[in-house]
């Protein structure tokens, strides 16, 4: 008697926003909601994680340090302006200004959103970054790469437009002016090989 395989359950579609937050899919994977469908994200691979870190620890004691009402969040859970009722996206690392409330789901008013951009993740990355683009309260936007030593960082102008493409920062310092952030980049990789 051979045994039976159970294969996985399909993933639901057209779903809310309140319904993926009440969605329980039992197989131990992270998902975010894109377009109405639960899209699985990949475990963070060690050096994606000592950049998200490194990047929560910088910008958590600066904001402590100058005595801001601002706050660092990991991996929160925001709601673009685009398409609100069907998705929600999660940031590697996030700034808001907005006090928490009690059994909040999601965070509210990020002003600076980080991704970390791993040679597998590029298009499911930048597809969150133009979604972000559309959450009113967001000034910059930060990418760091984790093959090289690189960020990208699109910055809302004076008028609320955005950059048709962002700075491209090698070396030197890295100045976020949403948080008033001003550090060098080779410390974002400091637990890195890349800042060897």
């Amino acid at each position: 008697m051979s045994a039976s395989l159970k294969l996985p359950e399909p993933l639901p579609t057209g779903m809310t926003v309140r319904e993926f937050l009440d969605w329980v899919p039992g197989d131990g994977q992270r998902y975010e909601l894109v377009d109405g469908t639960p899209r699985a994200m990949a475990p963070a691979k060690r050096r994606h994680g000592a950049i998200q870190g490194e990047v929560a620890r910088l910008l958590g004691n600066h904001l402590l340090e100058i005595g801001s009402p601002c706050f660092v969040v990991t991996e929160g859970a925001v709601v673009p302006q685009v398409l609100a009722e069907n998705n929600l996206r999660i940031p590697d690392v996030l700034v808001t200004c907005t006090p928490e409330t009690e059994n909040e789901a999601t965070v509210e008013d990020p002003v600076l959103v980080v991704e970390i951009l791993s040679v597998n993740n590029r298009v499911q990355t930048w597809s969150n970054v133009w979604a972000y683009a559309s959450i009113p309260s967001v000034r910059e936007i930060l990418i760091l790469h984790t093959v090289t030593m690189r960020a990208e960082l699109l910055r809302r102008g004076p008028d609320g437009a955005w950059p048709a493409s962002p700075a491209d920062i090698r070396d030197g310092d890295l100045a976020l002016d949403s948080v008033g952030f001003r550090a060098p980049l080779i410390a974002c990789y400091r637990t890195t090989a890349l800042a060897r």
